[in-house]
């Protein structure tokens, strides 16, 4: 089985990839689209996409990309993601003037980032190609922001680990496939994930999620998204506990009575992470 996933071999979406099917053929892919494309074209089985991280938040091309293309969801990977500054052996901190990277990683390493001075900060397309690019390239002036693996991959060393701004730094992926093909895992499906539009009038956002709130079913994620061409009209994406599908396919037709637009992304098997050994994360500080 194949499996298409954005960025260069060593990308934590590879990662994401080989955690889906450890025995699965990943097939790299230059862009997120091309990755839909993949899998359209029934070129590969089914594609692994970053939708959330813990610390920089939700990769909204994607949320986009999935109300673009007739894929639908059917499993979900987490990833612990670990950052490191790689550079071509020899190089130290002191002579690096650019740092690659993804904008997604870059943010999730701002507080490192900031210690750097007279260092410019440069986006990437993918974690792994910033590796990939300061290697080819020979330069002893830059860094990449990357995955250990990448730094075996393309030669590199880390000359400072762990650098990302929380401990405690996951990212969510999803993972496509066209309609009616065997899904991942033969798990029961416990998670929906729908995308719908509401009319403009008081109260709609309220009933809409009443809807749920009414028959016990826990919405785990909700997230608006500006409609293209409409202007300060919105998407809602959400995620929501499927446990009860009688529950589940009853609220769905009912909130399909008044909203505009109502499509299902997906129903599938929630990610069951397993504990890692780390301790709890601290409670968020609040001001006195």
């Amino acid at each position: 089985m194949q499996i298409a996933y954005q960025g260069e071999p060593g990308a934590f979406s590879e990662a994401a990839a080989r955690q889906v099917f450890a025995e699965a053929g990943p097939v790299a892919c230059k862009t997120f689209e091309d990755v839909f494309d993949a899998v359209e074209r029934e070129q590969v089985a089914c594609g692994v996409l970053p939708i959330e991280n813990s610390i920089g938040g939700s990769i909204h091309r994607n949320f986009d990309l999935m109300l673009q293309h007739e894929l639908v969801i059917v499993g979900e990977v987490e990833l612990p993601v670990v950052h490191h500054l790689l550079a071509l052996p020899g190089t130290t901190v002191d002579q690096i003037r650019r740092v690659y990277s993804h904008p997604q990683a870059l943010a999730q390493c701002d507080r490192f980032l900031r210690t750097l001075s007279g260092v410019e900060i440069i986006a990437t397309y993918d974690t792994a190609g910033s590796a990939k690019l300061v290697a080819d390239g020979d330069m002893h002036d830059a860094a990449a922001i990357a995955s250990a693996r990448a730094a075996e991959v393309f030669g590199l060393t880390p000359i400072k680990s762990s650098i990302q701004d929380f401990e405690h730094n996951v990212t969510r992926f999803l993972v496509v496939s066209k309609p009616g093909r065997r899904a991942p895992s033969n798990a029961q499906a416990d998670k929906t994930t729908i995308v719908f539009t509401l009319p403009n009038e008081p109260g709609a956002l309220f009933k809409a999620l009443s809807v749920f709130a009414l028959r016990g079913i826990d919405l785990t994620k909700l997230e608006s998204r500006p409609i293209p061409g409409r202007r300060w009209e919105y998407l809602f994406y959400v995620d929501l506990t499927a446990r009860d599908q009688v529950a589940c396919s009853r609220a769905l037709a009912h909130l399909g009575e008044f909203a505009t637009m109502l499509r299902v992304l997906g129903s599938y098997p929630s990610c069951k992470p397993a504990d890692s050994g780390l301790a709890a994360p601290s409670p968020i500080e609040r001001p006195a």
